[in-house]
């Protein structure tokens, strides 16, 4: 029998201890307005341009997540302009991880969510 299982990846949980601070963050760094009243646990799903969806998980109510990050990208946002975005989240506040990582075919760079999740900013 062969599988049914699409070859998409459909959402991308990341785990979170504060759902209100990581919406925030999240929100600012996608360009997105965000309505705070909209928020509720446990999980709040980002609006994503493509079909892979982005969900914050803070985990059951009245419970905060202690969280564990790995030390390596949980995955990438993609953008045209890697230097105008490292300057950006630089100017912005944002936890630089790394500087910008230069290869033949693409660069990158990775920053640290709130609840220190590493995320690369990528533009291959």
């Amino acid at each position: 029998m062969n599988s049914c299982i699409k070859n998409r990846i459909n959402t991308i949980f990341v785990h979170v201890s504060d759902l209100e601070e990581s919406v925030k963050w999240y929100s600012k760094l996608l360009n997105q307005e965000v309505e705070l009243s909209n928020v509720s646990k446990p999980v709040h799903n980002l609006p994503m341009a493509q079909y892979t969806g982005l969900t914050l998980d803070a985990g059951p109510a009245g419970e905060t997540k202690q969280i564990t990050p790995s030390p390596y990208p949980l995955f990438n946002f993609h953008t045209d302009e890697l230097e105008q975005s490292y300057q950006f989240l630089q100017t912005s506040g944002y936890k630089i991880e790394s500087d910008i990582v230069e290869y033949e075919d693409f660069a990158f760079f990775t920053i640290s969510d709130p609840d220190g999740n590493i995320i690369m900013i990528c533009n291959g």
